[in-house]
């Protein structure tokens, strides 16, 4: 991720004529510069020392670089690190104040200090960084660990209700040399072939599609579907929400959309000439091409457009076949005369929609909306997000220039989730369908930050609701070498908790 002053455009106000200095510096000769060195130490450690959690967590050595949610008890959650390790922990704060003993008022105990909560399990057999932790769906039976050694490592649930409080081993598979990204395939209840199936990207720019099952003795995590069309490091994949395409984006420039489940083929979609895939779209058309790469995807949640992030702020909006069986039900497989239908036709498939431009530098996070709203959020390494109305022609809606100092890491709308993939639907649920347009993001000054996409108010500039500190921000070495900040989140359905991963090798649990 590249660093780039987000105040760079502002260079030239610094500059001013001789004869309007005496307009802007307002010297004082009874206070030097250099006569309150201790005034700004002790505002720096202020800054520094602000903690707005309510809990974290510090058994990393390393810095934490990401973290993911149980699908069924999201206060579950699993962190991975540059310590080689990976953590299953339970984020609920200790809230809970002991009964303080009858001694207490002749014998005060001096205030202790808060106590990191403590991890469900460690999970270990990396020998190099942890940058990818995932849980399979749709009930969280599984939990896989990926590594920067091409090693891909999972667990399985082994209470007989799926409590999430006792793993253990069941394989480790290896077929590539860095994974760079794990997405788990959307999945409902009863959906068995698409249960517990993950995808990955590697930077032999390859993606591999994975069933993990411990009940095959033989191969417990089996391979499914390769795909080799990247010339360039696969950098993001993303599934559509019916779970029947995967889409793949490289720093080469080029953007794949797979047919893992032959759905695409049963409703009559071709492939792209020349490709294993049904979308293929590459530098070579220069109305898709992006000097620099692709860095990140998002999928719209009722399937239909997948947009894609990467150098200099572009943006591109493709269209995808949308593969509806009646009912809304969707099919994976070809029984006789197919009955699945491309609901905006397989012609729309591979379509540029968009090209957008809005910001300076990389496009790092993607992020749509639920419905109602029809936004597209993006975050960039030059530190703003903007928004885009998907409704009127990705027309943008707000640029949030200065969101955060230093690069935005991870920009996120409140998703909803289905009743079949959720412990408790009603509250969860409904709390969530309220706030679709409630956006998280966090950067590398180490703040989160909540947003209002609907737009602000004279109180809420830029619709920014709150945000939290606690993360070391922003900061440089000798050698010129950037680091701090918070590399990722995850956020449970209602959005009243946020637990992060820190550059600092701390996750820190915030509350509304």
């Amino acid at each position: 991720m590249s660093s780039q002053d987000p105040h760079r455009e502002h260079e030239d106000d610094a500059f001013v004529d001789a004869d309007e200095a005496d307009e802007i510096v307002n010297r004082d000769e009874d206070h030097p510069m250099d006569s309150d060195p201790e005034d700004e130490d002790q505002l720096m450690q202020e800054i520094i020392l602000q903690n707005d959690s309510a809990a974290h967590f510090d058994h990393h050595q390393d810095s934490v670089f990401c973290i993911a949610q149980h699908p069924i008890h999201n206060s579950i959650v699993i962190t991975g690190s540059g310590d080689d390790t990976a953590y299953l922990l339970d984020s609920t704060p200790r809230t809970e104040r002991p009964v303080l003993p009858q001694s207490y008022e002749s014998n005060p105990q001096p205030k202790k200090e808060r106590e990191s909560l403590q991890p469900i399990l460690k999970l270990d057999g990396h020998t190099d960084t942890v940058n990818a932790v995932a849980f399979t769906e749709p009930k969280g039976e599984y939990v896989v660990t990926a590594g920067l050694d091409g090693k891909l490592r999972a667990w399985r649930d082994t209470t007989p209700q799926l409590t999430g409080l006792s793993w253990g081993f069941v394989a480790e598979s290896q077929e590539v040399e860095e994974i760079n990204w794990v997405a788990v395939c959307p999945c409902e209840n009863g959906d068995e072939e698409k249960r517990n199936v993950i995808a990955l990207g590697a930077n032999d720019g390859s993606a591999w599609v994975l069933r993990i099952d411990h009940n095959d003795a033989a191969q417990p995590i089996s391979i499914l579907q390769t795909f080799f069309q990247h010339t360039g490091s696969c950098t993001a994949g993303a599934w559509t929400p019916d779970g029947n395409l995967l889409a793949t984006v490289s720093e080469d420039g080029s953007f794949y959309v797979y047919d893992v489940f032959g759905a695409a083929a049963a409703a009559g979609v071709s492939y792209s000439p020349g490709t294993s895939a049904i979308i293929g779209l590459t530098a070579e058309d220069q109305r898709f091409a992006v000097e620099g790469g692709l860095y990140s995807v998002a999928i719209s949640p009722g399937g239909g457009i997948a947009a894609v992030g990467g150098a200099e702020g572009n943006i591109k909006v493709v269209g995808l076949p949308r593969l509806t069986a009646p009912g809304g039900n969707t099919s994976s497989k070809a029984k006789g005369k197919p009955s699945v239908q491309p609901a905006s036709g397989a012609s729309a498939a591979g379509t540029l929609v968009a090209s957008l431009q809005a910001q300076s530098d990389g496009v790092e996070t993607l992020s749509f909306s639920a419905p109602p709203l029809t936004l597209l959020a993006a975050g960039s390494v030059d530190g703003s997000i903007a928004l885009f109305d998907a409704a009127h022609r990705f027309a943008l809606r707000r640029h949030i220039r200065d969101a955060h100092e230093g690069a935005v890491v991870k920009v996120e709308f409140l998703h909803k989730r289905s009743a079949t993939s959720i412990s408790r639907p009603t509250a969860p649920a409904a709390a969530n369908q309220g706030r679709p347009w409630l956006l998280t993001s966090v950067g590398m000054d180490g703040v989160v930050r909540r947003w209002d996409g609907r737009g602000g108010t004279a109180a809420t500039a830029h619709g920014l609701l709150t945000e939290w500190k606690g993360h070391l921000g922003l900061t440089e070495n000798d050698e010129g070498e950037q680091s701090g900040g918070i590399m990722a989140f995850v956020q449970g359905l209602d959005g009243k908790r946020v637990v992060t991963a820190g550059d600092d090798g701390i996750s820190l649990v915030f509350e509304e």
